[in-house]
């Protein structure tokens, strides 16, 4: 949540840092702000309440700046507001800082430092900046050496950029579990949370670890420990394609991501197809897995509601024991493991920070774990053991579609590579099971129109609904659900479909959405019982069936897939529903309101 650009080179800084905002805006969009300083090392501060469209109004462009930071914000500490805007000053106006994260123990040191500051904002970032000054001004100490005595005493998360005006031409910047990348160009640097930022301008970045600091030029990055020990580390290619983040002619980032699963899905498979044209998976990454007697998958959101589905197909294909948990929960509320755990942590982004510290613990227990993510050469991909990528593409849109199919088509890769090594039968050919499953998700998306017609009759005067389903469908009923409400807002469930007459079914009143999930053939003719349970309630029930399994009334038919993959196709028309839903109701499709991207705060 929230993101950086800092850049110190030769161009004009206000419009480099005001578009590397707008690429970053889907991680925090309650405010946002920039800090340049001009020609004559005088620094000029612009911040605004709302969308960087209303900061960019208020930026002077002509001001000639070379150097800057800019910061988008999802509130944590202190209501959305100017004051509360990124990025903040210490008192004296010296140092200007931003900051992505939370720190833990900032009333402590308010305490113990800075009782005779007066603070401007509600903010934890405001005592970050104020104690540099202060142990400028107490101990007489450099400006790095103050940054890094400040960064020794710090507890929690950060990713900071800082300016002094005494020293022009210098940016400061340092990261403790939240992300941060330097950008390496010509005459130039830039320092961001996500490459995404700074893609136009360079596609080579440096990696800074937890612990680190950076000390930036424009012709120089030095790279240090906070206790003063030089790191050198040579940069990346990051493999990003600036055409992709562009919208082009959709009016919203999610229709063009829903639009794009069937590629990402074709993708996958080219990814990993070996030269024999089959799919695999790394040996090494085969050989760890089928060593282990249970399997953990750890996830938040819609990775958790990926990885019901995957654990299901690692179970079926594999016949591995899966548990599938809430990272958050889990990171605190450890189960009993068995004696040879492996790990599977998803992460759209590879930076959640939930997921994160239940990797820091099972690492430091000396547990192998695998990342499946979309983003390589993130936090979880570099400090797990194996990393399997997505291939997706960048997903911008807060509501995550293409991830979270894409999350399930690897895992089911991998759980037919893990078949394979156990040699257990096969029951369907995985490669071209998933190519029917991008052709289905085709012909469901060029349906668009009905769907948007279903959405209106059934959501747009109603502000509660319910999805419901059983094993596989169930899971899918739990996405379905996320997606409808996390943008349009209504209040929406994901039911087992026999649990609704266990209390739920209160809930029922004249036309009550009631969406029922039907793809399995063993538990089809259950749900559609649940679903006539709450028919006579005065539901407005509503039927997405494969065609194997359709009755002649049913709303939506799905193309026979695989039954094990159904899920895949399933959640497309969900995806669609919660997107009309919310385009109807004249929301912002891709920024829900209180809500991020990238979780990076636990």
């Amino acid at each position: 949540m929230c993101g950086i650009v800092g850049y110190i080179g030769q161009d004009a800084a206000q419009e480099i840092l005001l578009q590397g905002l707008e690429r970053l805006e889907y991680r925090g969009y309650d405010s946002a702000g920039i800090y340049v300083v001009d020609e004559d090392d005088q620094g000029h501060l612009f911040r605004e309440k709302g969308r960087i469209s209303r900061l960019r109004e208020e930026v002077d462009m002509t001001i000639p700046a070379h150097m800057g930071i800019g910061h988008t914000r999802w509130a944590t500490h202190g209501e959305p507001s100017v004051r509360n805007a990124h990025p903040h000053q210490s008192n004296s106006g010296r140092l200007t800082l931003v900051h992505n994260g939370v720190i833990d123990n900032y009333r402590q040191l308010k305490e113990d430092y800075l009782s005779e500051v007066t603070f401007q904002s509600e903010t934890d970032t405001e005592v970050i900046v104020n104690l540099v000054e202060h142990f400028l001004k107490a101990d007489a100490l450099s400006t790095e050496d103050a940054f890094a005595k400040t960064l020794n005493i710090l507890e929690g998360s950060y990713a900071l950029a800082m300016i002094d005006n005494e020293q022009p031409g210098v940016i400061y910047a340092a990261k403790q579990k939240s992300p941060l990348l330097i950008g390496v160009g010509d005459g130039f640097h830039t320092v961001v949370s996500d490459a995404m930022a700074s893609i136009s301008l360079t596609d080579g970045y440096l990696e800074i670890h937890d612990g680190e600091m950076v000390i930036l030029t424009a012709d120089k990055a030095t790279i240090k420990t906070i206790a003063g020990e030089p790191i050198t580390r040579q940069p990346f290619t990051a493999q990003i394609n600036a055409d992709e983040l562009d919208k082009g002619t959709y009016p919203f980032y999610m229709l063009k991501e829903i639009d794009e699963q069937p590629a990402a899905i074709r993708r996958i498979i080219q990814s990993y197809e070996n030269e024999d044209g089959e799919l695999a998976v790394d040996d090494a990454i085969i050989d760890a897995i089928t060593q282990s007697d249970r399997i953990y998958i750890i996830g938040a959101g819609t990775s958790m509601h990926a990885g019901l589905v995957g654990a299901t197909l690692i179970e079926k294909l594999a016949h591995i024991p899966v548990e599938v948990h809430v990272s958050s929960e889990f990171a605190y509320n450890q189960p009993l493991l068995s004696e040879k755990p492996f790990f599977i942590y998803l992460s759209q982004s590879g930076e959640t920070a939930d997921s994160r510290q239940v990797l820091v613990h099972t690492n430091e227990a000396g547990y192998p774990a695998l990342t499946i993510t979309n983003v390589p050469g993130s936090t979880l991909s570099r400090e797990a053991d194996y990393t399997l990528l997505l291939h997706a593409g960048p997903e911008i849109a807060v509501a995550s579609t293409k991830a979270y199919t894409g999350q399930i088509a690897v895992m089911a890769v991998l759980a037919d590579a893990m078949r394979q090594r156990l040699h257990l039968p096969a029951t369907f050919n995985m490669k071209h099971s998933l190519s029917l499953v991008a052709n289905a998700m085709q012909t469901l998306i060029d349906e668009k129109e009905t769907i948007h017609q279903l959405a209106t009759d059934y959501f747009m005067h109603h502000d509660s609904a319910f999805y419901i389903g059983r094993g596989l469908d169930y899971a899918v009923s739990r996405e379905a659900a996320l997606k409808l409400k996390e943008i349009s807002y209504i209040q929406a469930e994901g039911f087992a479909g026999g649990e609704l007459k266990h209390g739920t079914i209160s809930l029922i009143e004249d036309g009550t959405p009631v969406i029922g999930i039907l793809t399995q053939s063993n538990t089809a003719a259950h749900t559609r019982s649940n679903l006539e349970e709450t028919r006579s309630r005065g539901s407005h029930v509503m039927t997405i069936a494969t065609q194997a399994l359709a009755h002649k009334d049913d709303t939506i038919i799905l193309p026979d897939v695989e039954e094990m993959l159904a899920s895949l196709v399933a959640v497309v028309p969900a995806q669609l529903l919660a997107y009309y839903a919310s385009l109807d109701r004249g929301l912002d499709v891709d920024k829900p309101r209180n809500l991020a991207k990238a979780v990076t705060v636990e």
